[in-house]
């Protein structure tokens, strides 16, 4: 069991997805594969809104949250169709998850607006998009700060 059985039973078809497993080749930040940053956004953005008691979609949360990076590739290799990642990957990372998985309105927004502000136009219109947009941030400051080896799984499952 990752957290608990709702947020198992909602992140492991994603997690299994043998395209989705893709993501673990891929390096996120620092030696975080895509895959782990992914799950640790959704574990962050669920812990976060359990914690505070919010009244959310709890499905759309942490399936966004999963999915806001699913753009396979390597970010770190030039290429002429991935410049400028930090502007275009949630572009990519949707358009991948709606071949790939059947999403909702609200998960479409977590994914493309991820990135807020610096995609202007893609604005988050939910509570689940703000705090995944929020906890992605975070995460991302955690990994380019730290190393997988000081193990940070435990000090994010905490709730109460």
């Amino acid at each position: 069991m990752i957290i608990d059985e709702y947020f198992d039973s909602i992140a492991k078809p994603i997690l299994e997805d043998e395209k989705y497993k893709q993501l673990e080749a891929l390096v996120a930040h620092s030696d975080f594969s895509v895959y782990d940053h992914s799950l640790y956004v959704a574990i962050r953005s669920y812990v976060y809104a359990k914690n505070k008691g919010l009244d959310l979609d709890y499905s759309s949360l942490i399936r966004g949250a999963l999915l806001h990076d699913y753009y396979l590739y390597d970010w770190h290799k030039p290429h002429k169709g991935h410049r400028l990642h930090g502007f275009r990957h949630p572009y990519f990372a949707l358009h991948n998850a709606k071949r790939d998985f059947v999403l909702n309105d609200k998960e479409k927004n977590i994914i493309k607006s991820h990135m807020w502000p610096l995609t202007l136009f893609t604005f988050p219109t939910s509570k689940e998009a703000w705090i995944v947009m929020h906890q992605d941030t975070v995460e991302a400051f955690y990994e380019t700060k730290s190393c997988k080896n000081k193990l940070i799984l435990p000090k994010l499952v905490k709730l109460r």
